[in-house]
């Protein structure tokens, strides 16, 4: 019998050419949403084709030296052609930028203004001119407001060797200006300004939040999630991703203590004081505007606290590290339960996914691969790529407002009446959270949680929520995510203890989708970005993870046939 040391070395090379080719467009070959460059990924049709296994002995008939250079050089070509042969999507976007001639329904922070807070076109058209030559030239010609500097849009451009390339995903356009949608959007904000110091536990029963809820159930086209088809206090400020409405408001990987090797970390953090709102007032705005200095600087408590409300997730937000929330899941995750541990008590030990190919090996566990190593580290590698993709849709495709500039716009109109009728839709106009704030600040601007208000870059969609969608997704995939969590906690109403939680079960991949949702929507609450800049951004995100992770299937040694999980719409897939 010939054995593989019989073999000459072109012998082998072949061999290796036909596994490495197969087992990368195996591990592809589910992956027929991504042709067409939509966001959608369908599961795997029953009875096609799995990803090839290696041979019996393992990966002795890859060989070694140049038969494994070559197998390797196979595979990232395959990976390559996969990539080329994929339709060119289109992209469309709100139509707001040709629509304005002022340019008034698109983002132009930093850039200088009017005394009304409408973009000098010059300096507009030195923006468009760099997006357009994509030239380090013409990005350091952009005509300039202040200090301040727009934030990277060249990252936009970039590529990777892994997953999707950024420009073949595709987010949906974002509402328009003078849109009922936009409006509802708006009216959600004002109430999130509103009711940043009410605690989410104390909705139930807060004279705002039901005149909020009231309020969005009665507008024209308003998406948030509902009860019977109106918005409650359960349901406020919330997504329509599985479990996110169900249980606390916050997610239990938000507030539980984390294990970090011998450390741990408790939950309490810096918030900013009650009231600290900035840019209610139209000088500072414009200043603000125009690339200026910030609106004063942040009160905070002198008091840690676990977060309790608005106000507190959008300090969190402010400052957290890109990954921060989700390897503090992951931490949890993996860590057993320790009675001998006062300080946290471990974490929850959630078993890992079902498709884990280490389940019931009798010899091996995982590790770089499968393991706590490899976990750990995929959620950096696909935080870094959500950004990628995100920056290419905010400045190259959407280009959209950021709610403060929308502030401006309608302390303007209803202030001055200075745009045609229609500019604006009724609704925002009309909103009843709107008069409130002109009654609390003298003015029609969104109050900002953060003095500096929203950073340089175009508002859709949110780079936290992409990040936030991707990395869940990958905790999803890598965990068992129908895992009841023990021992789930709520926060005592001063924000200095976590009580028993005494309600439905929360299940980890429930959780998970929480944890998205309030990173996402913590963005919202300190009013820097828009509710489908939060949707469809973690659904973005969600699509660069499912592509990264269909990548790495195909290089795996392990017998493996995928993992199944539950994707943020509801819909099972397996990747």
């Amino acid at each position: 019998m010939s054995t593989d040391r019989d073999r000459t070395a072109d012998e082998r090379e072949t061999e290796a050419r036909g596994v490495s080719r197969r087992r990368f467009l195996g591990g592809l070959g589910a992956a027929a949403a991504l042709a067409t460059g939509g966001l959608a990924i369908e599961p795997r049709a029953a009875g096609a084709e799995e990803v090839a296994e290696p041979a019996a002995s393992g990966n002795a008939s890859l060989g070694g030296g140049l038969a494994r250079r070559n197998a390797c050089w196979q595979f990232r070509k395959g990976a390559a052609d996969f990539g080329r042969l994929q339709t060119v999507p289109a992209h469309p976007d709100n139509g707001d930028e040709g629509r304005y001639a002022n340019r008034l329904g698109s983002y132009s922070k930093a850039l200088p203004h009017n005394s009304f807070g409408e973009v000098d076109p010059a300096a507009y058209a030195s923006l468009l001119r760099a997006l357009a030559t994509r030239r380090t030239s013409d990005f350091d010609a952009i005509v300039m407001g202040g200090a301040a500097k727009l934030t990277n849009p060249q990252a936009g451009l970039a590529f990777d060797l892994e997953g999707a390339d950024s420009h073949q995903l595709v987010e949906a356009a974002a509402p328009a200006l003078a849109s009922a949608e936009e409006a509802g959007e708006a009216a959600e904000l004002y109430w999130m300004a509103l009711l940043r110091d009410v605690s989410f536990d104390d909705y139930d029963g807060d004279a705002g939040a039901a005149a909020a809820a009231a309020e969005l159930s009665a507008l024209s086209d308003f998406r948030g999630p509902k009860s019977a088809g109106r918005v409650t206090p359960q349901t406020l400020f919330r997504d329509t991703f599985p479990g996110c409405t169900v249980g606390p408001y916050l997610s239990q990987f938000m507030i539980l203590p984390t294990p970090f090797g011998v450390e741990y970390v408790v939950r309490q953090g810096r918030v900013s004081l009650p009231g600290d709102d900035h840019m209610t007032g139209f000088p500072a705005w414009l200043a603000v505007q125009n690339g200026g200095p910030s609106d004063g600087a942040i009160a905070w408590d002198p008091v840690r606290r676990y977060l309790r409300n608005g106000r507190d997730l959008a300090s969190w937000v402010h400052f957290d590290v890109l990954f921060q929330a989700y390897f503090n899941a992951c931490l949890i995750l993996l860590e057993p339960p320790d009675a001998t541990d006062a300080a946290t008590g471990g974490g929850i030990g959630c078993p890992l996914n079902p498709g884990n190919p280490y389940h019931g090996n009798p010899t091996q566990i995982g590790f770089g691969t499968f393991g706590a190593p490899g976990i750990k580290t995929l959620l950096c590698e696909v935080a870094s790529r959500a950004l990628k993709a995100q920056w290419y849709q905010k400045w190259f495709v959407h280009r959209r407002l950021r709610p403060e500039a929308f502030g401006g716009v309608l302390h303007v109109q209803k202030t001055y009446g200075r745009y045609a009728a229609g500019t604006l839709h009724a609704e925002a106009l009309g909103a009843a959270a709107v008069a409130q704030v002109h009654a609390k600040h003298g003015s029609y601007l969104l109050p900002m949680a953060f003095p500096e208000g929203s950073p340089t870059h175009p508002s859709y969609g949110s780079g936290h929520a992409t990040v936030a969608g991707a990395c869940v997704t990958v905790l999803k995939a890598l965990f068992d995510e129908r895992f009841t969590i023990p021992r789930p906690r709520v926060v005592a109403s001063d924000g200095l203890a976590l009580d028993e939680y005494s309600g439905p079960a929360l299940t980890v991949g429930g959780e998970l989708n929480k944890l998205a949702s309030n990173v996402a929507q913590g963005r919202n609450h300190a009013g820097v970005h828009w509710r489908t800049d939060a949707v469809n951004a973690m659904k973005l995100g969600e699509a660069v993870a499912i592509g990264i992770l269909r990548d790495q299937r195909a290089g795996y040694s392990e017998p493996f046939h995928g993992y199944t999980f539950t994707k943020l719409d509801g819909t099972r897939v397996t990747v």
